[in-house]
């Protein structure tokens, strides 16, 4: 037991080494723009000032993403998807199989889930015992299940799922633009290199700082690209490699309903904060819009206020609507 608990807390510390490289890195190249060119070499005054505005709104808005990225909890099914006590405690006591799945069928009836199994199965973690909501799915990492999780980063040590979707994003287009704005303005020093530049720590400077930034703009580009295309067809990088599962079988668009759409989901209405880390994402990441449902069987735009009264009238208003096929049977996944 200590020793499990020995591991645990090692895998922990280690899972911040990335973090921290990124953080040093950064750091540095504060330093090396803002002192070691701006101040000490760059012979213009007011474009000095005018290249340490830009460089620290680029600056400011890159440490707000990342930090939001990295700090903000992932999303958790709510207790409407938890196991009761009665229920969890009538699940365990029960021995027959198929009186286990009945169970569980009645739980989901009251539920908004549209998603399978690669079975075919109503999808149930035994590990948090809960049924999974859509687009839900567990993290070996941080042990738990995360609502519309898209991938766990080592480079925020978090989840990437709906609670900050948003913020990686924004995190990987301000970390680009940083990198896009050190790269041209400290190319005019890089082609001094070999000439005006005296300084041997100035030219080490800027050497890294071009060669970094380039480095970084690169292998963000193309993650930034395909995470736009993931958000322009609707899809979580888990859903790009895996299509989820409908009563109809795999449909990798199923919860595509347009790109206009597809963008308001995850910056939400309000286009003046875009832009901004805040929390504007549509919903509360336990059910999506279908592609391949009409309006009054979308959760979303149908059910969304029925679903969050009392169970009671769950029952009564879910039942007719989101009745599930009976023949059904339910897979216990991880």
């Amino acid at each position: 037991m200590a020793i499990s608990r020995g591991l645990r807390c090692c895998q922990r510390i280690f899972s911040w080494i990335p973090v921290v490289i990124i953080s040093s890195v950064v750091l540095w190249s504060y330093y090396a723009y803002v002192f070691e060119l701006c101040f000490l070499h760059h012979n213009n005054c007011f474009s000095a000032a005018a290249y340490l505005l830009v460089f620290h709104v680029c600056f400011v808005m890159f440490c707000w993403t990342y930090w939001k990225a990295i700090f903000t909890p992932p999303s958790t099914p709510c207790k409407k998807f938890h196991l009761s006590y009665s229920d969890k405690e009538r699940y365990e006591m029960e021995e027959r199989p198929d009186a286990q799945k009945q169970i569980l069928i009645d739980i989901a009836k009251k539920l908004p889930i549209f998603t399978r199994a690669q079975s075919g199965a109503i999808r149930f973690c035994d590990r948090c015992q809960v049924i999974k909501p859509d687009r839900c799915h567990h993290c070996s990492v941080c042990e738990t299940c995360i609502l519309k999780m898209d991938h766990h980063c080592p480079w925020v040590n978090n989840c990437v799922g709906f609670s900050n979707y948003k913020f990686f994003l924004l995190f990987l287009s301000y970390s680009m633009l940083y990198c896009v704005f050190i790269a041209a303005t400290v190319f005019q020093y890089f082609l001094k290199f070999w000439g005006e530049l005296s300084n041997g720590h100035a030219k080490f400077h800027v050497l890294f700082l071009l060669f970094v930034a380039l480095m970084f703009f690169v292998s963000l580009m193309f993650l930034f690209g395909y995470h736009c295309w993931l958000v322009a067809k609707n899809r979580s990088t888990l859903e790009a490699f895996s299509a989820p599962v409908f009563q109809n079988g795999p449909d990798r668009n199923g919860f595509n309903v347009g790109i206009r759409k597809n963008l308001l989901q995850v910056f939400g209405e309000d286009r003046r904060l875009w832009f901004f880390p805040v929390f504007t994402s549509q919903g509360d990441g336990h059910y999506f819009p279908l592609r391949t449902l009409c309006e009054y069987q979308n959760p979303l735009l149908a059910s969304e206020g029925r679903w969050a009264e009392d169970d009671g009238s769950d029952e009564d208003s879910t039942d007719g609507e989101m009745e599930h096929d009976p023949s059904v049977t339910i897979d216990i996944e991880t």
